[in-house]
């Protein structure tokens, strides 16, 4: 009999990466829409997992946008998200579960700290303010599935620390899109409606570290597949970054639009640049394969099909 696995989130992203990867079919995934469980109602959680009783629960549900999003409902980010992750965390301990992946963002590193990010630097300085209610909502349950631990060591619950991520089932609308399906949408516009140059909030030289959700999907799957294995917390990433000049770049290539990049210096850009570092994961055994160029392909591609 296979695995019983609770996803929270299979409808979003990186959920539904997780169910098209090859070896999900040695699972048993048990993905409710948000209208079939509302993850914002403890009552209703707690119910829902005691019922079904899984094996593992891989917490990938949340409310995320990018810094336009962020800056314009900080509440809905804190709140929403500090919901879902106490309810589905504590309903799990509650229903017995000893086996639980909560998935996190590198939101959580302070504005300040030196790159590559490592785990220890959590809790060592000031948030980015772009974000702050979504990193405190992420850095709220990672202590609580280190608490639980505490409490019980038979409680295996674990986090990952992904870097920026993108791929298929992305959001491109420009309200809730976080970097790079921003740009793809912006640069597919300009190709589609011949524009001769594309804006850039900043001067473009900030860097980020953007990981295609495929592969935070293989690493969720050799995780389960493993568990005794994962580490308490551990970075999800590539190891390098590039430049938002790149990005644009990069996208423009796929796209196929040669025009000219101008530059918004009045506009926020976040952090200079938010690189995690991939220690712990290289000892993990496991590393991103996806190149920029195929991700943004695969991606681009995804795209046009929803138009």
């Amino acid at each position: 009999m296979k695995p019983i696995v609770l996803l929270t989130g299979g409808r979003g992203m990186v959920g539904r990466n997780i169910l098209e990867h090859p070896m999900a079919e040695k699972f048993c995934f048990i993905t409710p829409t948000s209208s079939e469980l509302d993850l914002r109602n403890f009552g209703s959680v707690q119910n829902f997992i005691a019922t079904h009783l899984p094996e593992y629960v891989i917490h990938a549900a949340g409310l995320v946008g990018g810094i336009q999003a962020n800056m314009e409902k900080p509440v809905d980010f804190l709140v929403e998200n500090l919901d879902m992750g106490r309810n589905v965390i504590l309903a799990s301990r509650n229903a017995g579960v000893k086996k639980l992946l909560n998935l996190s963002s590198s939101c959580m590193y302070p504005r300040n700290a030196a790159n590559p990010l490592t785990e220890d630097l959590i809790l060592k300085g000031e948030l980015e303010p772009t974000n702050e209610g979504y990193a405190l909502a992420k850095i709220f349950a990672m202590r609580l599935c280190e608490y639980l631990h505490k409490e019980d060591e038979e409680l295996q619950y674990k986090t990952f620390v992904p870097c920026n991520l993108y791929g298929r089932f992305d959001k491109f609308n420009p309200k809730y899109s976080h970097l790079v399906p921003a740009i793809i949408h912006k640069v597919h516009e300009a190709k589609v409606q011949d524009k001769e140059s594309v804006e850039i909030w900043g001067d473009g030289t900030a860097r980020r570290e953007f990981m295609y959700a495929g592969d935070l999907a293989d690493a969720v799957m050799k995780a389960i597949s493993n568990f005794d294995e994962v580490p308490y917390i551990m970075n999800v990433g590539l190891g390098f970054d590039h430049s938002i000049n790149e990005y644009y770049k990069a996208v423009a290539s796929v796209v196929g639009w040669h025009g000219l990049f101008t530059y918004d210096l009045s506009r926020p850009v976040g952090m200079k640049q938010k690189l995690v570092s991939i220690e712990r994961q290289n000892s993990w055994g496991w590393c991103a394969t996806t190149s920029l160029e195929k991700g943004i392909s695969k991606s681009y591609n995804f795209y046009l099909k929803s138009l």
